[in-house]
């Protein structure tokens, strides 16, 4: 079994890197106390602690102490929200357009709801308030405390 949407995920966040360049590192980013650089460590520390996602398990260990477990395709889908928010996160810091679509932030969401309520002021920021004309993009990045409209 494999989770298509997490490979999606990856994919965004290794383009989104690869399009970063050297003057580029020290950008500033949308995680406003990180530069691009950091954001690209943290990012790669993350899918390192995610690498244990066995499709076959019900409790899934995470890297989250507050969330230590999850059932394999949330999981999964909770390693894929790093990995896209946090090539979105690279991407609009240098220049590139949103990788985020609205089908793939539409599959993530379920993955922010069971998550980043116990990680705000630690992973996430406040939720910001919703916005009327937000499509699933815009609505995921408030919920997890980053501005769609934020550019550097």
């Amino acid at each position: 079994m494999t989770f298509p949407v997490l490979t999606a995920a990856l994919e965004l966040l290794r383009e989104a890197a690869a399009n970063v360049s050297t003057d580029q590192l020290d950008d500033p980013t949308p995680c406003s106390a990180w530069s691009v650089a950091q954001v690209l460590f943290h990012a790669a520390g993350d899918q390192h602690g995610w690498a244990r996602v066995d499709p076959d398990d019900d409790a899934v260990p995470t890297p989250l102490p507050p969330v230590p477990t999850l059932a394999a395709p949330l999981a999964a889908a909770a390693c894929a929200l790093d990995a896209a928010v946090h090539a979105w996160d690279v991407a609009v810091a240098t220049g590139q357009p949103s990788p985020l679509s609205a089908e793939l932030a539409e599959q993530l969401m379920p993955a922010a709801l069971a998550t980043a309520d116990p990680l705000r002021g630690f992973a996430y920021a406040a939720a910001l308030a919703p916005q009327s004309g937000d499509d699933a993009v815009a609505a995921l990045l408030r919920y997890l405390g980053r501005d769609p409209a934020w550019r550097p």
